[in-house]
């Protein structure tokens, strides 16, 4: 009889949809880019800033290494968490590598809806944190897998939210169904902001910054109505009666 020994391996391919931001550039202009990526990431919560991101040059920018490796360094200095370059017909393996990144195809993903806003008048805005807040977002349909949809207010989904689909609130976010995604209120620092939902089954959900994941959800609020909210850093679960 031969004995067969299995051997433990020491590696596992796990399959797992992961979230990442596309930064598409409509310049190289390596100054530009430093000053306006300044202030994106000034205003941005923290998850915004260590977010894994994918570089989309815009078609009508002219591509070579010498306009493209300063841009790309200027966001590396700044601390973007750059992961590939969009693959295009114009940006293949060579030229990402060359650039210590990967390519990554978008065909099939889907862009996040955001919503253009007049600029504040400098000599009337108000400087809370509350002052940005715009008009409800009311999503009917339901959130599948892979979709993101941003709210620069409240938002309430009034359908469920699949695993791997992804809220993001400026305000206040009411899901009157059941949560299976990522929820993410506040996300411009308000510690106010709040989540409600019917049936709490997140991967995450998170109030300016804090954050609890599926794993370290309440048993006794899990598949039940809650209401989540910040008391000081740490995150409060009430039952919805």
């Amino acid at each position: 009889m031969t004995a067969v020994v299995e051997e433990k391996s020491v590696i596992e391919f796990k399959g797992r949809m992961l979230m990442m931001t596309v930064l598409q550039l409509r310049t190289l202009d390596a100054n530009q880019l430093h000053q306006e990526i300044s202030q994106r990431l000034e205003d941005a919560a923290q998850w915004l800033q260590e977010a894994p991101v994918v570089i989309d040059i815009h078609s009508d920018l002219e591509i070579d290494h010498v306009n493209l490796m300063p841009a790309v360094d200027t966001l590396r200095n700044l601390g973007v968490n750059l992961v590939a370059l969009a693959r295009t017909d114009r940006i293949d393996i060579d030229t990402a590598s060359t650039l210590g990144l990967g390519t990554l195809s978008l065909a099939g993903g889907r862009d996040v809806p955001r919503r253009s806003e007049p600029a504040a008048d400098a000599s009337t805005a108000d400087t809370s944190q509350h002052s940005e807040r715009v008009e409800t977002l009311v999503v009917e349909q339901p959130v599948r897998s892979g979709q993101q949809v941003y709210s620069r207010g409240d938002m309430i989904v009034l359908a469920p939210v699949s695993t791997g689909a992804e809220l993001m609130a400026e305000g206040n976010i009411h899901v009157y169904s059941n949560l299976r995604g990522r929820a993410l209120a506040g996300v411009r620092g308000d510690s106010s902001a709040r989540i409600f939902c019917q049936q709490l089954n997140a991967e995450l959900v998170s109030i300016a910054g804090h954050y609890r994941v599926a794993e370290d959800l309440p048993d006794a609020h899990r598949n039940q109505p809650v209401h989540l909210s910040l008391q000081g850093e740490a995150m409060h679960f009430t039952a919805l009666k």
